[in-house]
């Protein structure tokens, strides 16, 4: 029985992965590594209370364990911890402007520069998170992985800055400069950093044309595999500006069903494109590097089954009715919401923070606002009344 009953439209779903050669895995220590990454996240309260309970909905554990189907149990644990701290970021920069995004991105960077930093008493929660992930992954994480995962991080957090600054301005992309900052917001390439925590591959291989072409395919198939898992969730609440689903519609005037054809036929061309690609791995010299190098390609083959897995499995897009989309392929567009994203903690970020002299200097400017703008209200309803 389908979990949404409405007189809305339905959309099909394009069966974007009918041909894929890799089959579901999940890693052996999922339920080990998600109760002890959950219990860890869940700790920094990051979340309200019925935040937190929508939160462990999405199992982003179920994505990690799924993804990185083949890492031992301690990469396991890191790819847990790493999707929880993804989240965590996505769920506060989806409700914050550019400038406490930036803000947000700040801490994030500098608690990874420097982990063993003792984090300031008062900021924002993502900083001290963050330190605790790498603490813990560098512990094992090769010296190339940790390198490789820094850069790609910062990649990352920018691109969610401009994201949210996209968002103040209500801008929608075209397609090309929308890929150019979704292949980045994906999270993708830190992502495909935890495919080699325990590898040593040199930069010659992270740069050989195969390579980089099928981390470019992978990436933009995650992006469209996401994009079109969300997009109800996301125009349902008016926060769909930075989907690729939209951006088609817009571009190519087309509506809904069109966009999702239209986009579903570009994944296809990705698909013949990486498969194509996948039987030239390179060989090296050097049997460890041609090994791993073979593992890390497999892996991102992986990466593109596992999150599509992840988003019919889990809560995250269709609550509970994800395995029958993912057979039946129909979902029925959602009405939109009027009220705005509830912010993820009760209070604001920024105000949590402040010490008593400022909640005492906040209080006081609150007051004085509040009766100006309770006088004006008051003028405001007399006039209505009068006219």
């Amino acid at each position: 029985m389908s979990f949404f009953k409405s007189s809305q439209p339905t959309i099909y779903i394009p069966d974007t992965l009918r041909n894929w050669p890799w089959p579901r895995e999940i890693n052996p220590h999922y339920e080990e590594c998600k109760r002890e990454s959950a219990a860890w996240v869940e700790k920094f309260g990051a979340f309200s209370a019925k935040a937190q309970k929508a939160f462990n909905k999405c199992d982003f554990n179920l994505l990690a364990s799924l993804a990185w189907s083949r890492v031992n149990r301690d990469g396991c644990r890191i790819g847990c911890d790493l999707m929880n701290l993804f989240f965590v970021f996505d769920e506060w920069s989806d409700v914050s402007d550019a400038e406490e995004t930036r803000r947000m991105a700040d801490i994030i960077m500098d608690a990874l520069y420097d982990p063993h930093k003792p984090r300031p008493t008062g900021e924002w929660v993502g900083g001290e998170v963050t330190r605790q992930y790498w603490l813990n992954a560098i512990r094992t994480a090769t010296p190339s992985a940790q390198k490789r995962f820094i850069k790609a991080f910062k990649l990352y957090t920018d691109s969610v800055v401009q994201q949210s600054a996209d968002r103040d301005k209500h801008l929608i992309r075209d397609i090309d400069s929308y890929f150019e900052v979704r292949r980045d917001t994906i999270g993708a390439k830190p992502s495909f950093a935890i495919n080699e925590v325990h590898m040593n591959l040199p930069d010659y291989v992270m740069e050989h044309p195969v390579i980089k072409n099928l981390t470019a395919y992978c990436i933009d198939m995650l992006c469209i595999g996401n994009d079109l898992c969300s997009y109800n969730v996301e125009q349902s609440r008016g926060d769909d500006g930075h989907n690729l689903v939209t951006i088609v519609m817009h571009q190519l005037n087309l509506d809904v069903q069109g966009a999702f054809d239209w986009i579903g036929k570009l994944h296809d061309e990705l698909v013949d494109k990486f498969l194509e690609e996948y039987k030239n791995v390179p060989t090296f010299k050097d049997k460890q590097v041609t090994k791993e190098c073979a593992e890390y390609a497999f892996g991102l083959g992986n990466w593109v089954r596992g999150n599509d897995q992840w988003s019919f499995e889990s809560e995250r897009y269709f609550r509970k009715d994800g395995m029958r989309v993912l057979t039946e392929r129909t979902v029925v567009l959602l009405p939109k919401k009027r009220e705005p994203p509830p912010k993820p903690l009760d209070e604001d970020p920024i105000y949590s923070a402040l010490p008593w002299w400022g909640w005492t200097a906040l209080f006081g400017f609150l007051a004085t606002a509040f009766t100006f703008s309770a006088r004006q209200l008051s003028t405001r309803i007399s006039a209505n009344l009068i006219a």
